[in-house]
């Protein structure tokens, strides 16, 4: 996920996405928060390794002969589409959220 679009989901500043990226350790809440809007774990966000991902790979991809032979057939497990029309309900959802927040606030003076 890019970090604009997890700056709109969690509705913070991309200023604050860095320093979090930046930071060795990240407020529990905010922690959850992330977890969520990545639809992982936090223990999955607290055990991220690099090299793990990399490993991965490596072994996932270390016979490129099937590649270059076509037999090779590299599918989503989910279509992208519906994860791009989630995001965008969730971020509808915020926004009624915070306008209906917002309605409490103006009518409550």
């Amino acid at each position: 996920m890019k970090q604009e679009a997890l700056v709109y989901a969690l509705g913070i500043s991309q200023q604050t996405i860095s320093t979090i990226e930046n930071s060795e350790n990240v407020d529990e809440q905010r922690l959850i928060e992330i977890a969520k809007v990545l639809e992982v774990s936090v223990e999955t966000i607290k055990n991220f390794s690099e090299e793990v991902v990399f490993n991965i790979i490596g072994n996932t991809f270390q016979d490129h002969s099937s590649i270059t032979s076509g037999d090779y057939n590299c599918n989503c497990t989910f279509n992208p589409l519906d994860k791009v029309v989630e995001l965008y309900e969730r971020l509808v959802q915020a926004e009624k959220d915070k306008v209906e927040y917002l309605e409490k606030l103006f009518n409550g003076k």
